[in-house]
């Protein structure tokens, strides 16, 4: 309702899209992954939604960080978090973010494959080696395996390689794929880890660490807990000395960030713009819609990360309360570039009274959005309103980050 005021006052880009960022189900995933998952240290990976607030939340509840590149270890160190709380989870890395990482207390990382384990050796000799094998991912949205991964037959090789160079090689790590919708994965995971570790005892190894990866999903996550639970006490009943940590990303984030966008533009048939009865077609829009963010911006989840968001109307003329009795009409959504790719849903029902200045919604757009977004034609990233939440969430999540940071970072919450 402001941004009309402001439009309509001259402001420039008075209706720009932006999101909200609710901290509190940030917090909410935590306390449900230490109450279904205690025995795993969850390490954010930070590459889905590197936001400086959820860094910070999430370094204040005391979880790690799973880092990919310098940048991203820069980020997290200069919060302030322990070198100790932070994997390096690039098998492939260039040998100057080795170096780097050396000088910057980062000892853990993986590799899986002996080039790898050459430039270590060179630059970052004692560094704490984690070997990353191959598993099914075939039943998630992002398939990692067809870029990393080592196949459990070339293990004793690498392994060999690692002990004729005196590295030092402390666990194995796998990774289902990103959005695994097949918790089954995760057993096949383990029992592959299982006999890794045992590959790693012929070789001379005595591994302590099992790193279970990523691929949690919100929806399942409780499925999933439960089959990754049960086969790690399946392949490894004695675990005393093992240390099992995991690289959940959109888990935590996915659901925290929703998207408000402003409908720029319209383009209807003269029938339809005349209300006239026209014959409907379910399956064709009818109306297209152009909002002032598109695929090279926040929708970018469209093409890298096989998203399908679905709008719903926030204002219709001027209001927020949307009668269920609005007719509805086959639309599409565009972006505000001048690309015809930018499309970000072909086909969806929307009100019959939708116009230019009214208000759509999408959520689930915490992962995999902001952290790609470009400024493609001139179109800024949308930016970001912090909320602690409502209900006794909000004042934890204030109390967190009160000290971690202090009032700095309070000073920005809703």
């Amino acid at each position: 309702m402001t941004a009309s005021q402001l439009a309509a006052a001259g402001e420039p880009d008075a209706e720009k899209a932006f999101f909200v960022a609710d901290l509190s189900h940030v917090l909410h995933q935590h306390k449900r992954w230490k109450a279904y998952l205690p025995e795993i240290e969850p390490f954010y990976a930070i590459k889905c939604n590197p936001d400086p607030y959820v860094l910070r939340l999430l370094a204040g509840l005391g979880t790690g960080f799973d880092c990919a590149s310098m940048g991203e270890i820069s980020r997290v160190t200069q919060l302030g978090v322990d070198p100790s709380r932070i994997i390096f989870a690039n098998p492939c890395k260039a040998a100057s973010f080795i170096r780097n990482s050396a000088k910057a207390g980062v000892d853990m990382m993986t590799f899986d494959n002996t080039d790898e384990l050459f430039k270590i050796a060179r630059v970052h000799p004692a560094a704490k080696l984690v070997v990353r094998i191959l598993t099914d991912d075939s039943k998630s949205l992002c398939r990692l395996g067809l870029k990393f991964g080592a196949p459990l037959v070339t293990v004793p090789a690498l392994l060999e390689k690692a002990r004729e160079l005196k590295l030092d090689v402390i666990g194995v790590s796998f990774h289902v794929g990103s959005g695994c919708y097949d918790s089954s994965a995760f057993a096949d995971a383990v029992k592959r880890a299982r006999a890794t570790f045992d590959m790693g005892k012929e070789a001379g190894y005595e591994f302590t660490l099992l790193d279970v990866g990523g691929g949690f999903e919100d929806d399942t996550f409780e499925a999933t807990a439960s089959i990754l639970k049960d086969a790690i006490s399946e392949h490894f009943p004695d675990r005393q000395h093992i240390r099992i940590i995991a690289e959940p990303g959109r888990y935590f984030v996915s659901k925290a960030f929703s998207l408000a966008a402003n409908v720029i533009a319209r383009r209807a048939p003269p029938a339809v713009e005349e209300g006239r009865d026209v014959e409907v077609d379910p399956e064709q829009p009818s109306v297209m819609y152009y909002i002032n963010d598109g695929v090279y911006g926040a929708f970018n989840c469209i093409m890298f990360d096989h998203q399908a968001p679905q709008p719903f109307v926030l204002s219709l003329n001027g209001s927020f309360h949307v009668p269920a009795s609005v007719p509805l009409r086959a639309s599409s959504v565009w972006g505000p570039t001048c690309d015809s790719i930018d499309c970000v849903c072909a086909v969806t029902p929307l009100p019959t009274t939708l116009q230019v200045g009214d208000w759509l919604g999408f959520a689930d757009m915490g992962a995999y959005t902001i952290c790609a977004a470009s400024q493609f034609n001139g179109f800024e990233v949308s930016k970001v309103i912090y909320t602690a939440g409502v209900g006794p969430g909000a004042a934890e999540v204030r109390e967190v980050l009160r000290a971690f940071e202090g009032e700095i970072v309070e000073r920005d919450l809703l």
